[in-house]
């Protein structure tokens, strides 16, 4: 069996392909799950990160070596050229004209690494830019623009409702059914993917940074902001040609990216009065008056499995920023680090002792 810190390209599913039907029916519940790729970290002595983590552990079966959210996915390389324009909003380096290099990866929810691409209601995109001065930029993002829960308790509230039996290995729809009932802030996620179908790639995604950040200038002037990336390849709702496939977002970018180059746009949108700013449950209303500003591009032109790809070995922790932005009061971002820290420390364990049973 081989290990990684992200896990493999995974087999083909033994498990029968699901029908458009089963997908709908299951979507919400693993997108619910699906929103944790951003959340977690040091709660409390009772509401800590390994409580969250074995949460997490329990929505699934054991699947060592593998990341317990979003064991599926691929690595991917390329560059963001900035133009300049960011610099209104951020001294961050990342905002002076020039490119800067980028290892990035794209996963589905769930720590299944042989999961149906089907049962995907969420795409996701994490990247990390190497910047001047040995700084680093993390984003983790996903394709919608609002978390289903806006407290790290919620969170594990909607993990626990999610669990499967140890005896059956089975999930209670009732339980989840409960969880939304008490959760009415979970509205606004289920509203957005029942509205939004999943598109037909990861190339032709939408990725939303959902948290808000704070910009800082040259000046010292702090600003809120909400960025995204923008494909330049026109969305496509996924259908059921694309779900015969149980892997087709993996070969689809691969096939798009031997045409070439893949392309979105970071943009930041900057908060008007009003705005929510540390919750993540609710989206800013679209308005023209908005300050909008387009920072670069970013180029995604290679693509490698997991196992050995450059994303192995990363936690895409998106507090980890450079001088220049700063995370806000949302409390979903102040409880990351500590979690990715006993998730990374779980799988590198467990590649350990792999390594030495087949020694």
């Amino acid at each position: 069996m081989r290990f990684g810190h992200l896990g493999d390209q995974p087999a083909r599913p033994r498990s029968s392909r699901r029908t458009l039907r089963t997908f709908a029916v299951c979507a919400i519940p693993a997108a619910l799950a699906a929103v944790f790729l951003s959340c977690v970290g040091w709660l409390s002595p009772r509401l800590n990160a390994r409580r969250i983590v074995n949460a997490f552990e329990a929505t699934t079966t054991p699947h060592p070596g593998f990341r317990r959210n979003h064991a599926k996915g691929i690595c991917v390389t390329g560059h963001f050229d900035s133009n300049g324009d960011g610099a209104l909003l951020s001294r961050a380096s990342v905002f002076a004209k020039g490119r800067y290099a980028v290892v990035g990866r794209l996963s589905i929810p769930g720590g299944d690494p042989g999961e149906d691409d089907a049962a995907a209601t969420v795409r996701s995109l994490a990247l990390r830019m190497a910047l001047p001065r040995g700084e680093e930029w993390r984003l983790a993002m996903n394709s919608t623009p609002v978390f289903p829960v806006r407290t790290p308790q919620a969170l594990l509230d909607q993990l626990q409702a999610d669990a499967r039996d140890p005896r059956t290995g089975r999930r209670d729809p009732a339980k989840m059914q409960a969880f939304l009932d008490s959760h009415p802030e979970a509205r606004a996620f289920r509203r957005f993917i029942e509205q939004h179908p999943p598109s037909s790639g990861y190339d032709n995604a939408t990725y939303y940074g959902i948290s808000a950040f704070q910009t800082i200038d040259a000046h010292g002037i702090r600003r809120f902001v909400r960025w995204e990336v923008v494909p330049d390849k026109p969305y496509r709702a996924v259908d059921a040609g694309d779900l015969r496939d149980p892997d087709f977002l993996f070969y689809d970018l691969s096939k798009s990216l031997r045409k070439g180059p893949l392309r979105w746009h970071l943009f930041m949108n900057v908060a008007m009065p009003g705005d929510t700013t540390d919750d993540s449950t609710r989206q800013w209303v679209s308005s023209p008056r908005r300050p909008r500003i387009d920072a670069g591009t970013l180029v995604i032109d290679r693509a490698q499995t997991q196992i050995d790809g450059a994303c192995r070995d990363l936690a895409f922790d998106p507090t980890v920023l450079p001088d220049g932005i700063a995370p806000s009061a949302d409390p979903l971002l102040a409880a990351r680090s500590a979690a990715y820290a006993v998730s990374l420390q779980r799988r590198t364990s467990e590649e350990a002792a792999a390594r030495a049973r087949a020694h």
